[in-house]
This record gives structure tokens, C-alpha cells and sequence, in this order.
């Protein structure tokens, strides 16, 4: 509690003493994190823990200026959801099948937009079970096709050359999207297993039977890959256009090699290409993701991965495609600035991101290392680097087309005091209706610049707005736009007032 009541207090202080001298940042950009559950952070819980546990985690990353939540929903094929296909998860009861009488997911979603975050509901696609399992529900999908697995050192995986699976995967995936009102679908970089010493991928079988003229093995396996991939993009969009599609691969790629014709990093690590067959580039280069969050974990000057090479070589690789950076935090503020021992590199690793071409945000890996405000990480958030507030970047490839602007602005006394209102704009389709509202406010003699975020006073889905009354002396202008579900914004509405 005590830990709780300065934290409050600290993040007062800060905010008030940052509003004086208000850090700029862009006005589109996505600020994630993720919240896991495989790590077993919710495992035993009853309803209220849980519930309290993410309601202050959710609290504490509202304040840090995130507007994004990659919320683990399916760690191994199992559900933090009423699922028709699969059983609930282990790490909500800490028995497989075991109904916790209530919904995470649908509880996530409304708490992430009452507080003007997107949910995206992240999924791990293939793996079927997890090391740390050692007991499957009978519901479980291996039970009804035990065939269509993979044993691989303690784990279960669903074989990705099986069509039959990935037809599966992407039915639970509809599913989700159909009856959820997400904002993305999200995956990460779990495609045919990480490399383990000794183990051999068991897929000869499969490779003989589904090789569609394919000669080799590892080119086989990408296909593999690629098609799954392809199919889940498609069916996310079908169900609802408006749902991000987003992948966060490991994040290196392919190693820079003599003599190969494959882009590759200055790096000597694990690669996407080579070792788990999924070939990035190739999806982002074929439209087949929305946004893309390569996990670049390590260092500024790590020997076999460095940060600066790694996020410069994806900033040149995005074709057009957002490029989030999936930012570990406890190391960032582990390791020391290269150019000043004394400080830690996030503001090194932040520069980065907000001046190279390309890069659309971060994603910041994991909450509660936010949440605990490891190395000052939360304080910076909120007092330098996210002070102002920020809109999600622009998908025109999704939706380029802006919403009506809000009609019948007007400002009105209430026995409480004074406001704005208005009515939304009309709209033909669900991809038109407008969402959320942007509330600016400029000075006497200020010029109207909506590209500047320090003008922005809130982001809402209330179509009304509190004024800061005082004496009736000061002449502000207040600007009033729409949002739609992909963050387009409407022309705006004017309003001068005295406050």
C-alpha cells in the first residue's frame, strides 16, 4: 500500500512539474506493452484478484501514456475466453478445463476502451502445449487428431505443414474476431520451434505426404509458414476489416552472409529465415500483416545483436508497413549509455525510434516491468517521452477514408459547470462511424496546428467535455474532430470560449 501511495504521489508531482515544460512527442504513434499469462502471473487467482491485478496494471500504463495492449488470450491451445473450440487455460485456475466463471478477454476489452487503449488479442498459434504442462483437459485438441502434432523437447506443437491445422488455427482466430470487439489480432514468433540441442522437428511424415513439389526441407517448412500466415491475414480481414493483423518475430531476420541473396543484419544470432522458417520480409513485402514488432531485445553495442544495427536494418524493410519496436524494458535500463555510463539507454534507444524513417512506436516488453517502474522506466514515460498524448498510426492500406466531423458543436452551462457538446457525424458503414473524439485547445492568437500533440487535451469516446471554467476572462479556441475505428481523423469543428 505504502509502495502504492508514493508512486501516486511521485507521478503527481512529475505530471505537474512536466506540464510546465511539455516534451512534444509525435502525434501518431503506437505505445504497447504486453501483458503475458504464460508466465503464470495470474495462475490461482480468484476472479477479484485477478481483476485487481490488471485493473492496476491498466491504471499505471494509462499514466505511462499507452494506448495499446497485447493481451496473451491462447498460450497453448487452450482460452482466457469462452472458446467453442478449446479449453479454458491453465493459467487462469491452474487446471486446464477448469470454467473461472467469468471472461477475461471481454473484461479486457471493456476496461483497455474505457481508458482509450486498443486490445489486441494476442494468440500463440501453433504450440499446443508448454513445457511446464503436464496435464492436457479432454477437450484439448490433440485429443481429437493426436496425428496432427509435433513432439519437440517437452513441447506440443500443432504440425504447421498440415493444412488441416492451419485451417483450424484461423477458425479459432474468426472466432475471436467475430465475437469480440478487438482491435487486433496479434502473434508472436512461435512458428515450428526454437532450436534445442539434440531434438530433431519429426516432420518427415508430413514432408512426404504435403511437399507440393517442394525439394527442399527448409524451403518446405517457410511455405509452410507462409501459407498459414497468408490464410490468417485473409481471414481476420473477412471477418472484420477494420482488426490489425500484427506479428512480433524474433528480431533478427536472417544474418548478413557471404554470398547469399537473403537480406540479412550485421548480427551472428537466431534468425527468423533459417531457423524457425518464417520468412518476415516475404509477409510485409506481400501485404499479408498490418503492423510488424520485431523484438529487438538486446543492447546499444551487443556483440552478436546490436540495437542500433538491428533497428536501423528494419527501419529500411518495412515496404510501407508500420514498424513497432518490441523494446525490452529491464534491459534497456540495465545497460548503460555507450556515449554517458552514467545514465541507462533509454533515451539513446528512444532517439532511435523517433528519428529514423519507418518506425511507428514501440511495444514494451513486458507490463509489469513498467508497472514496477524498473530503472525510472514509468517516470520517464509519463514525464518526458509520453507527456502528450498520441493517436495510433495511420493504416491507408486498411482504411484512408476520414469520418464526418462531429455536428452541432456547442458550448453550454451545466449546474456543475461549463461544457462542450456534440453529436456524432452520420455514417454509412462501420468503417465510417466515428469512435473516439480529439479535443484540442489553442490561446488568443495561437495558430490552429492539429500536427502539434501538445494541443491535444484528451482523446474520448464521451461526446461532451468539462472546460476548466475560471473567470471568464481568457479567450480560448477548442477544436473538436472524429476518430473511426482505424484512427482516421474528420475535418474539424471550431469553438471560442471564455474561461
Amino acid at each position: 500500500m505504502k509502495k502504492s501511495l508514493l508512486f501516486l504521489l511521485l507521478f503527481v508531482m512529475h505530471l505537474v512539474a512536466g506540464a510546465q515544460n511539455p516534451f512534444e512527442g509525435p502525434k501518431r504513434e503506437m505505445r504497447g506493452a504486453w501483458i503475458q499469462c504464460v508466465n503464470g502471473q495470474f495462475q490461482g487467482m480468484s476472479r477479484e484478484q485477478m481483476q485487481a491485478n490488471l485493473t492496476h496494471q491498466l491504471d499505471v500504463l494509462q499514466a505511462c501514456g499507452i494506448n495499446a495492449v497485447m493481451f496473451q488470450v491462447r498460450a497453448e491451445a487452450d482460452a482466457l475466453y469462452q472458446s467453442p473450440f478449446e479449453p479454458w487455460s491453465k493459467f487462469l485456475t491452474g487446471q486446464q478445463g477448469k470454467n473461472p466463471g467469468w471472461d477475461p478477454l471481454a473484461w479486457m476489452i471493456d476496461q483497455c476502451h474505457y481508458r482509450g487503449m486498443e486490445l489486441h488479442a494476442w494468440i500463440n498459434p501453433f504450440r499446443a502445449k508448454t513445457k511446464g504442462t503436464n496435464e492436457l483437459a479432454t477437450t484439448h485438441p490433440y485429443f481429437k487428431n493426436p496425428e496432427r502434432f509435433l513432439r519437440y523437447d517437452g513441447l506440443l506443437i500443432f504440425d504447421p505443414g498440415v493444412m488441416e491445422n492451419q485451417r483450424y488455427i484461423c477458425e479459432v482466430a474468426a472466432d475471436i474476431v467475430r465475437r469480440y470487439d478487438v482491435d487486433g489480432l496479434h502473434i508472436d514468433d512461435y512458428f515450428y520451434p526454437y532450436p534445442a540441442a539434440g531434438q530433431v522437428i519429426q516432420d518427415d511424415a508430413t514432408y512426404q505426404a504435403n511437399r507440393n513439389g517442394i525439394q527442399d526441407k527448409a524451403e518446405w517448412r517457410r511455405y509452410n509458414v507462409n501459407t498459414f500466415v497468408k490464410m490468417l491475414y485473409n481471414t481476420v480481414h473477412s471477418v472484420k476489416p477494420w482488426v490489425k493483423f500484427g506479428v512480433s518475430p524474433f528480431g533478427i531476420y536472417h544474418n548478413l552472409t557471404a554470398g547469399s541473396n537473403i537480406p540479412g543484419s550485421e548480427t551472428r544470432g537466431l534468425q527468423n529465415y533459417d531457423d524457425l522458417y518464417a520468412d518476415v520480409l516475404y509477409w510485409v513485402n506481400q501485404g499479408w500483416v498490418d503492423y510488424v514488432v520485431p523484438q529487438l531485445y538486446w543492447e546499444i553495442g551487443h556483440k552478436t545483436a546490436d540495437y542500433d544495427r538491428l533497428i536501423r536494418w528494419w527501419s529500411r524493410h518495412t515496404n510501407g508497413r508500420p514498424l513497432i519496436i518490441g523494446q525490452d524494458v529491464e534491459r534497456t535500463v540495465r545497460a548503460r549509455d555507450l556515449n554517458n555510463p552514467t545514465v541507462n539507454q533509454m533515451a539513446a534507444k528512444f532517439e532511435l525510434q523517433r528519428n529514423l524513417p519507418n518506425v511507428a512506436g514501440s511495444c514494451l516488453w513486458y507490463s509489469a516491468a513498467v508497472v514496477r517502474n524498473e530503472g525510472n522506466f514509468a517516470y520517464e514515460l509519463q514525464n518526458n517521452y509520453h507527456l502528450t498524448p498520441a493517436l495510433q498510426p495511420l493504416m491507408p492500406f486498411i482504411d484512408d477514408k476520414a469520418p464526418k466531423k462531429p455536428r452541432k458543436v456547442k458550448k453550454l452551462w451545466m449546474p456543475d459547470g461549463y461544457y462542450l457538446f456534440w453529436t456524432a457525424p452520420k455514417a454509412k458503414t462501420e468503417m465510417d462511424d466515428a469512435k473516439r473524439y480529439v479535443i484540442y485547445c489553442f490561446e488568443k492568437g495561437e495558430k490552429i496546428d492539429l500536427n502539434s500533440s501538445t494541443h491535444i487535451i484528451t482523446i474520448t469516446d464521451q461526446m461532451m467535455y468539462k472546460l476548466p471554467y475560471q473567470f471568464g476572462k481568457e479567450k480560448y479556441t477548442y477544436v473538436v474532430t472524429a476518430l473511426d475505428r482505424l484512427q482516421n481523423e474528420s475535418k474539424p469543428v471550431k469553438v471560442k470560449v471564455k474561461l
